[in-house]
């Protein structure tokens, strides 16, 4: 049997990089600079660990290696971005298949060359995350602008400049490797575009990038492509989701395992489901927009932490089991009159590869028609880990008149990591 001394003996020290509150009674809150000794590493995202005789579980992200007895390691030592991994996997083809095959995304860039072409002939665009260069082919086949600054900072760079001249238009488009925080242009551009949007909108906040070249090398009066964003929000039914991860232990071939169901809820729902689908009949209430961005006034600083309100009402009876967030994009037209473009990535639009994101409740609750719910989201970037963020969710369900007793009042917070 192993003594007490050998269990503890056993175990890693870590210290926190960040603050992080727990969202659940089996969740550790602690403070950036706390000491915790890591117990267990069930999954590469949450470990069990013990701060102060308390025990539950702690995003592994937030933990870093320090020997004891040494001085705290300085996390600007690390490389807070995370560049190699991150344009690492930009430097294959896999994520640009699926971006490339994204009709709907593509198109929308295309539609906005195409739609402005007479507007774009002359004048001067940098295309930041160029990626294949697939937006920047698009400029110079569709509308013959004077120069195109293509700028990758992934090795994938070295291969788009081959696309580019394969396609003849080298004479247009200049490919550019670096980051957007380190490339030099010869002038400034009449306009920036670039596809900067992750899951949630923000996630892994390439948006930072698109807005320090905004300041750098978009001239005054010139356009930002797109020109606004919003996050969407509504509270929904996922019962296949919540079937497949947690009712499906109260009797698998004929046993109780729900003793595993707290573990499932701390494994599956504590972080956001990611390429999530959505069908319109599951959505409760009609969605609202409950972040708003202008692109030529939003600034790196608003980044770090965004909030926003919301009040739905509950159009059906169903079981309210989360929130589902989705994203829409705008590209204003150069062309006087001209129409605005639109990339919605939601249920009622074509599929693209973002999907949905999904929120689960720790527990779902039924809802009447006429039921009101209402709170706030917070959009808080992670202190240490800049492609990181954690959403937070409080929420009040109001019972209708016919239902009064159905009120109740939740929070959660949901790390977003890679």
């Amino acid at each position: 049997m192993q003594t007490e001394d050998e269990d503890e003996a056993s175990c890693e020290e870590y210290v926190a990089r960040s603050d992080f509150t727990g969202s659940s009674t089996d969740q550790l809150s602690f403070s950036r600079g706390d000491r915790l000794l890591v117990h267990a590493k069930p999954s590469s995202e949450w470990w069990w660990a013990e701060l102060q005789g308390v025990i539950g579980y702690v995003p592994a992200s937030y933990m870093s290696q320090d020997a004891a007895g040494e001085e705290e390691e300085d996390p600007s030592i690390e490389d807070p971005w995370q560049d190699e991994e991150y344009f690492g996997n930009y430097g294959t083809l896999r994520l640009h298949l699926e971006m490339l095959s994204d009709k709907s995304r593509t198109e929308a860039y295309r539609q906005v060359i195409l739609s402005n072409s007479a507007s774009l002939s002359s004048k001067r665009v940098m295309d930041l995350g160029c990626g294949t260069g697939i937006i920047s082919l698009f400029c110079a086949q569709l509308a013959r602008p004077s120069m195109v600054y293509a700028v990758e900072a992934s090795s994938m760079a070295e291969y788009t400049r081959q696309l580019v001249k394969q396609n003849g238009y080298d004479e247009v488009v200049t490919v550019l490797q670096g980051r957007a925080e380190e490339i030099e242009l010869p002038e400034q551009v009449d306009v920036l575009v670039s596809e900067w949007m992750g899951n949630c909108l923000l996630f892994e906040f390439m948006v930072e990038s698109v807005l320090l070249a905004r300041d750098r090398w978009l001239r005054d009066g010139g356009t930002m492509w797109p020109s606004s964003a919003a996050l969407t929000f509504v509270p929904c039914q996922a019962d296949s989701y919540y079937a497949e991860k947690m009712a499906f232990w109260e009797r698998p071939y004929g046993l109780d395992f729900t003793p595993l169901q707290p573990l499932a809820q701390q494994e599956f729902f504590t972080k956001p489901k990611f390429s999530h689908i959505i069908e319109p009949c599951d959505c409760l209430a009609a969605p609202c927009d409950v972040i708003s961005l202008d692109m030529y006034t939003l600034q790196v600083g608003d980044l770090e932490e965004m909030k926003g309100q919301f009040h739905f009402c509950v159009e059906k009876s169903g079981v309210f089991h989360g929130f589902t967030a989705w994203f829409t994009v705008c590209f204003e037209s150069l062309e006087a009159g001209g129409a605005t473009v639109e990339l919605n990535t939601g249920p009622n639009s074509g599929p693209t590869h973002w999907k949905q994101t999904l929120f689960m409740l720790d527990r779902p609750v039924s809802v009447c028609a006429g039921d009101s719910i209402s709170g706030t989201i917070v959009l808080q970037r992670n202190p240490v880990w800049r492609r990181h963020m954690t959403v937070t969710l409080h929420w009040t369900i109001k019972g209708s008149t016919d239902n009064p007793d159905n009120s109740q009042a939740g929070t959660k917070s949901f790390p977003m990591w890679r």
